[in-house]
């Protein structure tokens, strides 16, 4: 969100994937009000300028803080994982519809947003590690509900796999194709030769940024600044691209983009379990909606498969389309997520009694 050369960094596949509000919303939220059991809620039609500040920075490890955004009281406590290179703004729609029955909290990864820059490489073993810690240290009740994002659902999955005792339930939010060279091998030959294009364009912003020049960036390095984003104030906007000025947050784009290269490259696990963990999937329905037409059914098969093969890791768990969303379903229809938050949630409160 809001970096300049996001297209050319994320590479074809999630181009326009940040399409905000742009798809027709159901009756449940026309007007921008979610209805949550009978509770009208009034979804932000912008970021709030809280998000222009830090909310509790705890601290994981010696001089490592986590910016940590919670709301809430209810339980179970929900914990949401964002996507790559995003930050707790990813989550300014769904965090209060979810906070008026929960306890929820969402945070910024090492390196971006308030977040202090963590050890290297920026895998998923280290964002686990750091889950892990940042739950434990800032006191919160589990097992709790996972919500992942793109990215956080490989986390997700990743920490319920490993931490069972801690994790009640998760919210997968349109999985990203794994192994898409099986299924559109063209496509990935594309993505593979644009890759030194991209990491020279991550470089280079990283040199500029270390030399503190990205504050008025010489003509070489304007495509490393972004434009203001319309959805967020000016305060809102300025605490944004001051982070992403920081070197930290270019050298832990680096090394999360060069992971997700191994990670997305290979299909699910065929031994990958959790069990009888109720989990829902869903599915954006527009997520290659700006690929070419010739290559999109091909993407949309790698994507069916490899969110099938998720859903199949758990004995309780269902997938669901949902229409007129972009990749960004918690920014187009945060309400669906609030209801599958809702729904595994008393899956595992049936499985206690």
């Amino acid at each position: 969100m809001q970096l300049a050369g996001l297209q050319r960094i994320k590479g074809k596949v999630m181009r326009g994937s940040r399409r905000l509000f742009a798809c027709l919303l159901p009756l449940s939220v026309w007007g921008g009000i979610a209805h949550a059991e009978g509770a009208d809620i009034a979804l932000p039609q912008s970021i709030p300028d809280s998000y222009a500040h830090a909310g509790t920075l705890v601290e994981i490890a010696p001089h490592r803080r986590l910016n940590l955004r919670c709301e809430g009281d209810g339980s179970p406590t929900v914990l949401l994982e964002a996507g790559s290179h995003a930050d707790t703004t990813t989550w300014f729609r769904l965090q209060p519809l979810l906070a008026a029955h929960y306890r929820v909290c969402s945070y910024d990864r090492a390196g971006y947003g308030f977040s202090d820059l963590g050890p290297m490489p920026r895998d998923l073993a280290a964002d686990v590690s750091d889950l892990r810690a940042l739950i434990h240290k800032a006191g919160l009740k589990t097992p709790l509900v996972l919500v992942g994002h793109s990215l956080g659902t490989n986390i997700v999955r990743r920490y319920a796999a490993t931490y069972t005792g801690d994790v009640s339930g998760v919210v997968l939010i349109d999985p990203p194709a794994q192994n898409v060279a099986a299924y559109a091998p063209a496509w990935a030959k594309e993505e593979d030769a644009m890759a030194a294009h991209r990491f020279a364009f991550i470089n280079q912003c990283t040199e500029g940024a270390k030399k503190n020049q990205l504050v008025s960036p010489p003509p070489a390095l304007k495509s490393c600044v972004a434009a203001g984003n319309a959805q967020a104030s000016a305060d809102v906007n300025a605490s944004i691209a001051a982070y992403k000025r920081k070197p930290a947050f270019w050298q832990t784009l680096s090394s999360e983009l060069h992971d997700n290269i191994t990670v997305f490259s290979q299909p699910v696990a065929s031994n990958a379990s959790l069990g009888t963990l109720p989990m829902i999937v869903l599915s954006a329905s527009g997520t290659y909606a700006d690929a070419p037409a010739d290559v999109r059914p091909s993407l949309e098969l790698a994507k069916e498969k490899t969110q099938s093969a998720i859903t199949a890791t758990s004995t309780q768990s269902s997938r669901m389309a949902v229409d007129n969303t972009s990749h960004d379903i918690q920014l187009d229809r945060p309400e669906v997520v609030a209801e599958a938050v809702n729904k595994v949630s008393q899956m595992a409160s049936d499985a206690r009694k």
